[in-house]
């Protein structure tokens, strides 16, 4: 059975994680929202912190071994800072864990060093398509076997850091079953499009991408040529979503709270009115709900046990949860929840994404 104690290990990592989301994250959240983006400088910094570099084991370029635990932890810490600065931050793992799970040997090698043992680099994961009724296991995108190699062809969106990202990986329909392939930025028939314009997650560069009978490699394919277990990415992915919702939700429980606390109307404060207190008991509730669930999920993977119900217990819960919590932190402050001056609109804004952010980050 898991256990609620993190190790001695996990506690410095969050412990550190946590002032850099306070201190940085936290701060500059609001600009960066604002203008698109944040400085090179401070994702520099978050990026030395070594989230994703703790699960990577030494022999390709990190300095700990995988654990979902870990990562999900680090990322609720990250995203309660801000939710694309978490993204961000943690972007470069969208393809160091898919290689980790599901790579061979010689794509470990090839790819994982370069890209977590170095300065930030960012890279990007292409899986989710531009339709009402995307579905991350039936893609439209499809991938045909050719003489020596494969060609990808089909649409995908909420591409991060397609403009620059040096790999992708790119999620298609290879004979009805999904897999992965790492395709280069400058594969002829990869077009990058014009940025997306979010309702959320604004500072996090988003596009969409063309892919017309991109030809890659036989070795291009994640696993080689007997491909991989899709459910191993999507697991990750989901895991570490639902963690960042406990992370937006967190903060804006707090923010809420605290406000409350602050807010006098007819003599006392709004937390001691009991349509508000309710709320926040409620609020507190949910959230404590969602990040067990997380932990059972992400404890589920690390053990190599059959995962994907308590993975799928956990998102839908979690989903549900930032979503509530952030609404009804907009309705605590009132008319002041819904200007830009406090963050609980940006959350509620950054909330209403979650269900659709599949595999913008993975642990």
């Amino acid at each position: 059975m898991y256990g609620f104690e993190p190790s001695e290990e996990q506690k410095m990592l969050v412990d550190a994680v946590h002032k850099y989301a306070a201190k940085d994250l936290r701060e500059a959240a609001h600009e960066a929202d604002e203008t698109g983006g944040f400085p090179d400088t401070l994702i520099s910094k978050g990026w030395e912190l070594g989230v994703v570099q703790a699960s990577v084991p030494e022999t390709f370029g990190g300095f700990g071994d995988h654990s979902a635990v870990t990562g999900a932890l680090a990322a609720e810490e990250l995203a309660w800072g801000d939710l694309a600065g978490a993204l961000t931050i943690l972007g470069p793992g969208v393809l160091a864990f898919p290689l980790l799970l599901a790579g061979t040997e010689e794509q470990k090698k090839r790819y994982l060093p370069p890209l977590v043992g170095g300065d930030y680099r960012p890279v990007s994961l292409a899986w989710v398509e531009p339709d009402f009724d995307f579905d991350p296991g039936a893609l439209r995108s499809t991938a045909r076997s050719e003489k020596g190699g494969y060609v990808l062809s089909g649409s995908k969106c909420f591409v991060p850091f397609a403009d620059r990202a040096e790999n992708l990986l790119v999620l298609a329909s290879l004979e009805g079953k999904s897999q992965a392939f790492l395709l280069p930025r400058q594969t002829p028939g990869l077009t990058v499009l014009e940025r997306e314009g979010n309702l959320g997650i604004r500072a996090l560069p988003t596009f969409e991408i063309k892919l017309e009978d991109c030809r890659l490699p036989e070795d291009a394919r994640l696993g080689g040529k007997e491909g991989h277990d899709p459910r191993l990415l999507l697991n990750s992915s989901h895991v570490a979503l639902a963690s960042m919702a406990v992370g937006v939700a967190r903060a804006a429980y707090e923010y809420a709270m605290s406000y409350a606390k602050e807010r006098i109307q007819f003599g006392v404060p709004i937390a001691q009115k009991q349509a508000v207190a309710f709320m926040l008991a409620e609020m507190a509730t949910e959230i404590e709900a969602a990040r067990l669930l997380v932990w059972e999920a992400a404890w589920t993977l690390d053990t190599g046990q059959e995962a994907t119900r308590a993975v799928a217990l956990a998102k839908s819960a979690a989903d549900d949860m930032v979503m509530m919590v952030t609404d009804r932190a907009v309705q605590i402050l009132g008319g002041h929840g819904y200007i830009r001056e406090h963050p609980v609109e940006m959350w509620m804004r950054n909330g209403r994404g979650f269900p659709t952010f599949t595999g913008l980050a993975m642990v």
